[in-house]
């Protein structure tokens, strides 16, 4: 139980820093819908989703899922308050997984620090860390909606195409879904997550 614990507390961290990460990008971008809305915050409890951040990571260590994820409230951005709005989202939208990257390669350095003993809970912890910040960045770099990918996306592909996948946002979650049931964990993400994380431990 306790591993359980120490796990959620990680993933809490990790979701908590990139929403974070999307609410300041657009704040200094000119967008105060996130700010607001009190989202501009490193609280965790600004952040949560009582589903996707606490009862199905819970399930996921329990069942001794290789991957524990889940999702966060979405923070609210409102482009039309951008001075661009398409690089307003190209930049709000890497904030997000960038500072998952960031926060797995402090984790990673603690890691390889020798300060704290392998099978400890101080170590798992940061262990946990590391794993879980790299699977939501590069998780979330998926192009598909509601992914931080799409954002991206929409913000580099000409006018036309970016209109186009932001009326296929609808189905985003569908797309989501039976990519991932299709093996799209095992087959792209897993192996993306495994060489990130190797590359940080070296």
């Amino acid at each position: 139980m306790t591993t359980v614990m120490v796990s959620i507390a990680a993933f809490i961290a990790a979701i908590s820093a990139h929403e974070f990460a999307h609410a300041f990008a657009a704040w200094k971008l000119g967008d105060d819908t996130a700010m607001a809305s009190g989202r501009l915050t490193m609280n965790p409890i600004a952040h949560i989703d009582p589903v996707g951040t606490l009862l199905l990571p819970a399930l996921l260590v329990v069942m001794n899922s290789p991957v524990v994820f889940g999702w966060a409230k979405p923070v609210p951005i409102d482009p039309r308050k951008f001075s661009s709005p398409r690089i307003g989202l190209l930049i709000t939208g890497v904030a997000g997984p960038l500072a998952n990257f960031v926060l797995a390669a402090a984790a990673a350095l603690i890691v390889r620090s020798g300060l704290f003993v392998p099978g400890g809970y101080v170590f798992f912890f940061f262990a946990s860390l590391l794993l879980v910040n790299v699977v939501l960045g590069v998780f979330n770099l998926i192009p598909i909606p509601p992914l931080d990918g799409s954002n991206i996306l929409v913000a580099v592909l000409p006018v036309k195409a970016a209109r186009v996948l932001a009326r296929a946002g609808r189905y985003g979650s569908i797309i989501l879904v039976a990519l991932l049931y299709a093996g799209l964990l095992d087959r792209v993400i897993f192996p993306i997550v495994k060489a990130v994380t190797g590359y940080l431990l070296k």
